[in-house]
């Protein structure tokens, strides 16, 4: 689903990984140290809540083969507060992007500048006599096309989210009730991480 991407990067595809954690302190930490640990990339990663009070869900992106997304969800599943960890990479899904970008614009160039975000579907959120805060949702692609046209007027500043994925369809991920309210055990030991070497599914 994911083109391959060249460039700065060494060609790699791009895995697309949904993780559902617990909404616990330092969970964040220990996901993004697994991977650093094993030496894979993350090009990208978005956290948020759920529709399940205490559950989060992570959407990871990361470079590598089918083979190294399977590693890494096998790992993931050692970790205690991991609950369930999907590779949605050849899934039918919706992928998005979310990019703010603040970008130079007089009143000279205004036209030119609104006319850009028209084609690309973005919007202006914000306008002062100088500069315009512009925002865009898509794909990658989109977004890196958009901002090739606004590089000439000057972009001061820009914010970007990384992907969030969610499966296309009726069916979703969380509806097991004992996945959701799964938990953890209390004693941990604390020498691997918070790797207690169990699944919780």
């Amino acid at each position: 689903m994911l083109t391959e991407v060249t460039g700065q990067k060494a060609l790699a595809r791009l895995q697309v990984l949904a993780v559902y954690v617990e909404d616990l302190p330092g969970v964040l930490t220990r996901v993004a140290s697994l991977f650093r640990r094993r030496l894979f990339n993350i090009a990208s990663l978005t956290v948020g809540h759920t529709d399940q009070p205490g559950v989060s869900r992570m959407t990871i992106v990361m470079e590598g083969d089918d083979a190294d997304a399977l590693r890494c969800e096998a790992n993931l599943y050692r970790l205690v507060n991991v609950l369930r960890v999907e590779n949605v990479t050849h899934l039918p899904a919706v992928i998005r992007d979310l990019a703010l970008v603040k970008v130079r614009c007089p009143v000279s160039a205004r036209r030119e500048v609104l006319e850009v975000c028209d084609v690309f579907r973005a919007r202006v959120v914000d306008m002062s006599l100088d500069a315009v805060i512009i925002e865009s949702t898509g794909t990658e692609d989109k977004i890196e096309g958009l901002l090739d046209l606004l590089r000439p007027f000057g972009i001061i500043e820009m914010v970007r989210t990384g992907s969030v994925a969610i499966t296309r369809g009726v069916d979703a991920l969380s509806v097991d009730p004992q996945f959701v309210h799964a938990t953890v055990p209390e004693a941990v030991d604390s020498s691997d991480g918070g790797q207690g070497g169990t699944n919780v599914l």
